[in-house]
């Protein structure tokens, strides 16, 4: 009895403190599920440039990839010689020294919108290894030693916009939304350049790669769409996961065990950029048009009776949506920020954020959103304990000239941040 009860105490004596050393896993974009929501406490919520940094360092190159951590190690890309060369970078989430720095492709720098970058999309990462995909389409995964596990060369992608939208795992799968246009140097058929782009077409799909072969495992066409740079999500529908996904046009889901496509929401609109958010059985998506809600429990064609509000303004061009039950938040290109009720889309309340434009997706984290705008300025605000009342403005934090498109990470009590030259780890 004795050496039971002693054989328990030493277990939890010492699993305690090792669990509690655990930082969070920010293993993707905007972390779990992509849903931009930490359960770490005691995040700072004041800095500047000089003030509670625990330390910078410079990124060579050029991207807007955000970082993703798991455990002590920090993965970014980045595209260096003039976007020419593809890096895949681990960084000590403690010491902000960079561990390797691998370059994986070459590719020949084309046409890209002036917000995005040579290396915009975010890599994922399952603990043994990160994933990553460059403009060119193509993918590379390599293990936490820096070492090449495979590569998939086989796309050869071209987008008007370039690529901006970033893959995600699910159980053995590599999931990526490949939404292409003509490319008007590459066009033997004469087909319009519009297409794709600014005119529905049907050559975009979701890809499923094996993620420990980058074999494909399944490619599912999605009828006519427009581009996208939106990240897919995983939703519950009873009992079972969906994979969703958002383009120009259309918001869809998808069997993940076989790619079938179980249900199409039409929505119009060009270019779709924000990642959705998933709740109350609803997912909460924008194709720059008015943001809907649309249930997740239909079949086919569900435009009609599963689109169930819109709501016109506030809508988000490129910021991610975030929801906190019970509301849903949007942040405007104009520089408005919103609550919505989820349930029929009415907006609570709205405020003018200063700063400049939000390129950055908003996160969420004890109590707090986080929002940042391209000028490095990020507000913290805390939310009211009546939804329908704003929240108060904790602080207004600058952190010196430059430029933000990456969104926040979160692990260990700290903040993570990439700008235009540099990685900032914020708190002590």
């Amino acid at each position: 009895m004795k050496q039971t009860f002693f054989s328990v105490f030493a277990l939890l004596f010492f699993a305690v403190p090792m669990l509690a050393q655990e930082p969070e896993q920010w293993s993707r974009f905007r972390g779990p599920n992509g849903q931009g929501v930490s359960t770490v406490t005691g995040l700072p919520t004041q800095w500047s440039d000089t003030e509670n940094i625990a330390w910078k360092i410079p990124i060579p190159g050029e991207g807007w990839s955000s970082p993703v951590i798991w455990n002590d190690h920090i993965f970014l890309t980045t595209a260096t010689n003039g976007g020419r060369e593809c890096r895949v970078l681990a960084i000590d989430r403690k010491s902000g020294d960079i561990i390797w720095d691998k370059m994986v492709f070459t590719q020949v720098p084309g046409q890209q919108h002036d917000r995005n970058s040579r290396a915009t999309p975010t890599p994922v990462t399952d603990g043994q290894r990160v994933y990553a995909v460059f403009p060119n389409g193509h993918f590379v995964a390599l293990d936490f030693a820096g070492n090449i596990v495979w590569t998939n060369t086989e796309l050869d992608f071209y987008s008007q916009h370039g690529f901006g939208t970033s893959p995600i795992l699910h159980g053995d799968l590599l999931i990526a939304a490949i939404n292409p246009s003509v490319n008007p140097n590459n066009n033997p058929d004469n087909e319009n350049v519009r297409n794709g782009w600014q005119l529905p077409w049907d050559r975009s799909y979701l890809l499923a790669l094996d993620k420990n072969t980058g074999k494909e495992r399944w490619k599912t066409m999605r009828g006519m769409t427009r581009i996208s740079h939106s990240v897919p999500v995983v939703v519950q529908v009873d009992g079972k996961d969906q994979i969703v996904s958002m383009v120009g046009d259309v918001v869809q889901g998808f069997d993940p065990t076989n790619g079938e496509l179980i249900w199409t929401a039409r929505s119009g609109g060009e270019p779709a950029v924000p990642t959705p958010a998933v709740g109350e059985g609803m997912v909460f998506a924008s194709t720059v048009g008015p943001t809907i809600g649309v249930k997740t429990d239909g079949k086919g064609d569900v435009t009609a009776t599963h689109i169930l509000w819109q709501q016109p303004r506030n809508s988000p061009l490129t910021c991610s949506f975030l929801y906190v039950k019970p509301c849903l938040y949007v942040a405007s290109d104009s520089g408005t920020f919103a609550a919505l009720d989820p349930a029929n889309g009415n907006i609570l309340w709205e405020r003018r954020m200063g700063g400049g434009r939000p390129d950055s997706s908003p996160i969420y984290a004890d109590g707090m959103i986080y929002y940042t705008t391209h000028l490095g300025t990020t507000t913290v605000l805390k939310l009211n304990a009546d939804p329908k009342l704003p929240p108060e403005v904790v602080s207004v934090n600058e952190i010196g000239n430059t430029t933000v498109q990456a969104t926040f990470a979160v692990a260990g009590k700290q903040l993570f941040l990439r700008t235009e030259k540099e990685l900032w780890c914020i708190g002590k």
